[in-house]
């Protein structure tokens, strides 16, 4: 710089090439694979759906059991007390329980089909006693067109359920001050409830006469 000069020195401009920083291109390293996942226990397999009974004892069993013998069958499943009575002493196994222990309320009397069984047909009579605040189940099986013994002349109630099993699945009580169907018209062919009778089965002549259509479909 000269005397008396005050410009500042100037130095060259820097090389953009030489000043830019040089691009690494790396290769990113491969992830280690990951450990395979523990297989998942299999599920149990469900319970089976099965009632355990155990046997019902007491003042009720130990006198139907004196009185009827083999004939009788006295159990309890989820706190639920049942008989399972042949059919031949049901009617007397009926009138102890009325007469003698106080069931004096018949709550419901159905009936169930089993089609495949020697004994097709299973009646079921709910006895409910309003002293001791009992309820109980009889059963009895019967076979295919075999009467079963009227509960009418024990119970009032009997009536109407009895007409109703007769409707539904065709059986007969002997000694039924009026059995005839409840439900299903008078001239109606077959019976809903039996396992035979089809979901969508009809009385296509009972149709058509009566209602004027070939399908209540």
């Amino acid at each position: 710089m000269a005397d008396g000069d005050n410009t500042p020195e100037q130095k060259p401009a820097a090389d953009p090439v030489k000043a830019a920083s040089p691009v690494v291109n790396e290769i990113p390293k491969a992830a280690a694979p990951a450990a395979p996942a523990a297989p998942k226990p299999a599920p149990a397999p469900p319970k089976p759906n099965v009632l355990v009974a155990t046997e019902w004892v007491g003042e009720i069993p130990t006198n139907l059991k004196r009185s009827y013998g083999s004939g009788i069958e006295t159990l309890i499943t989820i706190g639920q007390k049942f008989a399972v009575v042949d059919h031949t002493v049901v009617h007397g196994v009926l009138r102890t329980l009325r007469d003698e222990f106080n069931f004096n309320a018949l709550v419901d009397e159905t009936a169930v089909h089993f089609p495949k069984n020697d004994l097709p047909f299973e009646v079921v009579w709910i006895l409910y006693s309003h002293a001791s605040n009992e309820r109980i189940r009889i059963k009895a099986a019967f076979a295919e067109g075999e009467e079963v013994p009227t509960a009418t002349d024990l119970w009032q109630a009997a009536n109407w359920l009895e007409r109703e099993i007769f409707d539904m699945f065709g059986i007969h009580f002997s000694g039924h001050p009026d059995l005839r169907r409840i439900l299903m018209p008078p001239e109606w062919a077959g019976h809903p409830l039996r396992k035979d009778y089809p979901v969508n089965q009809q009385d296509e002549k009972w149709v058509k006469e009566n209602l004027g259509i070939e399908s209540a479909q």
